[in-house]
């Protein structure tokens, strides 16, 4: 079991010779959230050596094109290799439309499992055993939702406390099932051997301008992937095209208490993407990663 991004595209509005269109796959243990689709997605899965068949679950933020153009591809390919289990699907419910046209782009045998979920407002949009998938509204000129993955709180086992009162062995597995467990006559509870573990958070906000729904899908996550179009000197055209700078993405990121940064979605008029962790570092003291085509970034390990 592992959790990491494996970083699929990185480009804003257009591919360019160094910089695939958008796409991100969310690797959670047993699960592959395969976050917003740009063209050429399929090849970019092969390249970073995922298979269909890894992707779960697919998580698409507006359905501008650099976010959701190679949906057909992918939707093809989960019919061709005959992925057996089914795929929900997320996505703006005012963008219907366009996913289905997305879907049907062209004549193929469908055998995709694909279960269509609409989003319609903030809330959760799933709970299982790998956590709670939610979404929140974000402010772009067209409907674009962000998405937060938190996994359930649990405990942390304390080996002192444990040796402390006789609990060894097969015991230690019954008290993290049922709560309790009789060890040397006496009755030992799990919050007596434990303590808390925060679970684990990853948030993903793309296209949107400053707004308090990024913040709160970033608090307290580990990994925040984040877009940061443009710089600061270009904050004006941020603004108009509903976008953030990364200064501001470090901002939203300092302000939620994040611990890993994870910049993209960068403007071609930057191809030296350096800048904008430059940039970003002035306004956030944590880890920051600056995404490049095919990279695996790793969830930072468990408080």
């Amino acid at each position: 079991m592992s959790r990491e991004l494996i970083v699929l595209g990185t480009a804003s509005q257009v591919p360019t010779r160094q910089r695939a269109h958008n796409g991100y796959l969310l690797r959670w243990d047993d699960q592959g959230i395969l976050f917003d689709p740009g063209e050429g997605a399929q090849r970019q899965l092969l390249l970073a050596g995922a298979a269909a068949s890894d992707i779960t679950r697919i998580c698409v933020t507006h359905f501008h094109g650099d976010h959701c153009l190679g949906l057909p591809g992918i939707v093809q390919r989960l019919s061709l290799d005959r992925v057996p289990h089914e795929v929900p699907i997320h996505f703006p419910g005012s963008g219907a439309e366009f996913l289905q046209r997305l879907r049907h782009a062209s004549h193929f045998h469908d055998q995709a499992r694909l279960a269509e979920c609409p989003v319609e407002g903030d809330g959760v949009l799933a709970t299982e055993p790998f956590g709670t998938l939610s979404a929140r509204r974000l402010r772009h000129p067209v409907e674009s939702f962000g998405y937060r993955l938190a996994e359930p709180d649990g405990r942390r086992m304390l080996p002192e406390r444990l040796a402390a009162l006789g609990v060894r062995g097969p015991d230690v597995g019954v008290l993290q099932r049922v709560g309790t467990v009789v060890a040397d006559g006496r009755l030992v509870t799990l919050d007596e051997v434990s303590e808390p573990r925060p679970g684990q958070v990853a948030a993903f906000v793309m296209d949107t301008g400053w707004c308090d729904a990024a913040i709160g899908l970033a608090e307290g996550a580990d990994l925040l992937v984040i877009e940061s179009t443009f710089l600061e000197s270009e904050a004006a055209l941020a603004a108009e095209a509903g976008h953030l700078t990364a200064a501001q993405a470090a901002r939203i990121a300092t302000e939620a208490g994040v611990r890993k940064l994870v910049l993209t979605h960068f403007s071609q008029r930057h191809p030296d993407a350096a800048v904008f962790g430059d940039e970003a570092a002035a306004h956030f003291d944590g880890e920051i990663v600056v995404a490049e085509e095919l990279a695996r970034i790793a969830v930072p390990p468990r408080r």
